[in-house]
């Protein structure tokens, strides 16, 4: 008030002197606005920003943290990998590719809930699609018959409401059985001076037809079981019994199954590559699961044991799995862990037997649980024990704390430039100052 005052005495007398003082006025009065502005917008945004980044932090850790139950989305499959066996088949002939992922299954089907489909590596198209000679049947895909350009990696996948799971299988055909004989044929070992069979491997998914039970066995041309000598044939359980196998039974011998599909006949031919081996007590030896095996609670597990049994037979062989002191069917009488089916084959001259252990699925019971896998022979008991952990999370802090960085660096960016600009304006108004009291000439008094 005072200066107002002072103001309209002195207007009269000095006209540029007061406007200047106007001048002056007007940009204080405007400074702390903008101040008052600028300090007041700038919390907000902040407080702003941290919020939104923390409710994305949380929506994240949300989704990547194992749960129990969780929702499946399209296209968040988990690729469990290869199966470890390649089938190897003759151009010709039909295929039946199984998924692994349901084989500890009863039944080794699709239950109602689960969708399984099928489609080639590196393609999209479901199958059989427009193929006529592919089919999908339960939980297997057939190729009636197949051809060479039929050759390739083939994935299955199956999904339910909570759970999405993939698994490869690799599909090689061969033009000429004669010529690849070495690489497709099945190795099995019998004892010298023992009655043994063998087995038509591979044809389960033939013979449950009533029209594919019929099988011939030859060694190189000639047909074997027919004179009631040495070798009898059992069509039922597609075997070849050797009576009093010899030295001179060794070599390659060739199962034919008739196999009838949609009024056409087919023809499925296995190749057994014979060893015999004189008698060894051998004491088998598992040789897995091992000690700690990694999984995500509410995922599906399977643990294979698998035991060596060297030139033995794993006939005379018992292999089963406990909890803790219980066997599996008493300790988990609902199925959610259950014992797979007993497999036998050979490798590289050696006999093994495995048993997998299914979960499905895992939950936090487990992880406190002692899983024992026991195999007994006339020779004595072995165990080996293994137990389940949970999988370390795949949340990284690191990466979701990135945009919390870049948000403050951004705001510090932002604060950084308003404030060199509210100094830049100060300057300025200092510079007008000088320059204007510089300019200005005092009227000297009358």
């Amino acid at each position: 008030m005072h200066m107002q005052a002072g103001l309209n005495k002195r207007r009269p007398e000095h006209p540029e002197l007061s406007i200047f003082i106007s001048d002056i006025t007007v940009r204080l009065r405007m400074q702390p606005a903008g101040n008052q502005i600028m300090t007041s917008c700038f919390p907000r945004k902040l407080l702003g920003g941290i919020f939104i980044l923390c409710m994305l932090i949380m929506g994240v850790s949300a989704f990547t943290t194992p749960s129990e139950e969780h929702t499946v989305t399209a296209g968040n499959c988990s690729f469990r990998g290869k199966h470890y066996k390649v089938e190897l088949r003759v151009a010709g002939e039909p295929v039946v590719l199984r998924c692994p992922l349901l084989w500890p299954r009863l039944g080794a089907t699709a239950s109602p809930q689960d969708l399984m489909t099928w489609h080639r590596n590196g393609s999209a198209q479901l199958l059989p699609g427009a193929e006529p000679r592919m089919q999908v049947k339960d939980s297997t895909l057939w190729i009636l018959p197949a051809m060479w350009g039929d050759a390739g990696t083939y994935i299955c996948t199956v999904r339910d409401a909570s759970h999405c799971e993939e698994m490869a299988i690799e599909l090689k055909i061969f033009e000429d059985a004669e010529t690849s004989l070495p690489l497709i044929s099945y190795p099995q070992i019998v004892t010298l001076g023992t009655d043994s069979m063998l087995m038509c491997p591979d044809t389960l998914d033939f013979a449950r037809d009533k029209a594919g039970r019929s099988v011939r066995w030859y060694k190189g041309s000639v047909l074997l079981g027919g004179d009631g000598g040495k070798f009898h044939s059992v069509e039922e359980k597609r075997r070849l019994l050797i009576v009093n196998v010899s030295m001179e039974d060794e070599g390659y011998y060739r199962c034919v199954l008739t196999f009838a599909r949609e009024g056409r006949e087919y023809n499925i031919t296995r190749n057994v590559k014979l060893r015999v081996h004189r008698r060894t007590n051998t004491v088998p030896v598992v040789i897995s699961p091992l000690d700690t095996i990694s999984a995500s609670l509410g995922s599906r597990l399977t643990i294979p044991c698998k035991v060596s049994l060297g030139a033995g037979t794993p006939l005379a062989t018992s292999l089963w799995w406990m909890a803790n002191i219980t066997q599996v069917e008493s300790a988990y009488s609902r199925g959610r862990v259950t014992e797979g089916p007993r497999r036998e084959y050979s490798e590289n001259g050696e006999n093994f037997i495995e048993v997998p252990l299914n979960f499905n699925p895992v939950i936090r019971e487990d992880l406190n649980t002692d899983f024992k896998c026991i195999v007994s022979t006339t020779l004595g008991l072995q165990t080996l024990r293994t137990t389940v952990k949970e999988a370390p999370s795949t949340f990284s802090w690191g990466v979701a704390l990135a945009p919390l960085l870049l948000v403050f660096l951004v705001l510090g960016a932002i604060c950084m430039h308003q404030h060199y600009k509210r100094r830049a304006g100060k300057a300025y108004g200092l510079t007008m100052l000088n320059t204007s009291f510089q300019d200005f000439h005092p009227i000297p008094e009358k």
